[in-house]
């Protein structure tokens, strides 16, 4: 988005701000392209949770399989009609960093969060589309299982499991200190970001990724910290996020808690395939992880809130992969 056009801009000003062309061209497609196949019953994956957690990396790596369909940035801004959307987009383009600057990689065949533009609509378009929606999706790619990173479905696992009852949740867990400071670290860099360039503000409002910058929204209402620049502030967040997602989720036998630092081993990731029946991988490549080294921390931080956030992450360790 950085390095846009004006007339891209342009393009994803018009597209994404305007609900409306998006459904239609959603119709448009359902009447030429739309197929009576069996999408109810397969085991899509939905990766979900706080960003900064690996949810990226799990992506990619399983995207890397060539076993899932997933929306991919040839679709964008056409993000409800992913087979009109790859007529427009056919030239690839060369390999960059994304704009958070941590080392990973993108191209426009690259997997990435857009289903949010489908599901941030009335729970009744969703509830009458999503089947037509992944059946489109799963056309465009020729696949018959959909993979999701969208850090907002946390909120309805529930839907999607009435509706997909097959599906698997992915939901990855990072210790806490260590996962606040990178969110405060990206809150900084975004808050900078959309400062000089609008676009990229507007851009991510479009996508719901509201996680950090100018825009930012808490998951949950603050209780003792406000202050986004301040790393206790994130902490809190992570407490009052997870402390949730454990209670809810815990039981939930297709919601499996993922440890963000035991993604570069290969035992842990043979294992985490093994529990959602994908025993037939044949190039499992741990560099999707290369990022998941610990930080050195040199700032203040509430020794009460920390201690908060450990005893939750404790409870995760004892029912993680």
């Amino acid at each position: 988005m950085q390095n846009y056009s004006n007339i891209q801009k342009f393009l994803h000003d018009f597209v994404l701000s305007k609900k409306m062309i998006n459904k239609s061209l959603f119709e448009l497609e359902k009447i030429i392209y739309s197929k009576n196949k069996d999408v109810k019953n397969q085991s899509h994956i939905f990766i979900t949770g706080l960003p900064r957690s690996g949810t990226t990396s799990l992506l990619n790596f399983l995207f890397s399989s060539g076993e899932y369909a997933s929306l991919t940035y040839r679709n964008m801004p056409f993000v409800l009609s992913p087979n009109f959307s790859k007529l427009f987009n056919k030239k690839n383009t060369p390999q960059k960093e994304r704009m958070h600057g941590d080392g990973i990689t993108y191209d426009i065949n690259s997997p990435e969060a857009f289903d949010e533009v489908f599901f941030n609509n009335d729970e009744e378009f969703v509830e009458n589309e999503l089947l037509n929606y992944l059946q489109l999706i799963l056309l465009s790619e020729n696949r018959v299982k959909y993979l999701s990173k969208n850090n907002l479905n946390y909120k309805r696992i529930d839907l999607i499991q009435s509706m997909l009852p097959n599906s698997i949740f992915l939901i990855p867990i990072r210790e806490p200190l260590q996962h606040s400071y990178s969110l405060l670290n990206q809150h900084l860099h975004f808050s900078q970001l959309q400062k000089e360039d609008d676009f990229i503000r507007r851009y991510m409002n479009y996508l719901s990724h509201s996680e950090f910058g100018l825009n930012h929204k808490p998951w949950n209402k603050p209780v003792n910290f406000y202050d986004l620049n301040k790393i206790d502030y994130w902490l809190e967040q992570w407490f009052l996020f997870y402390k949730n997602i454990y209670n809810k989720y815990q039981s939930y036998t297709n919601c499996y808690f993922v440890m963000y630092e035991e993604l570069t081993n290969p035992n842990y990731i043979k294992t985490l395939l093994e529990k959602i029946n994908f025993n037939e991988f044949e190039n499992i490549d741990l560099n999707y992880f290369k990022n998941s080294n610990k930080q050195e921390i040199n700032i203040d931080f509430s020794n009460s809130v920390y201690e908060n956030t450990k005893n939750v992450y404790s409870n995760f360790k004892n029912k993680y992969i």
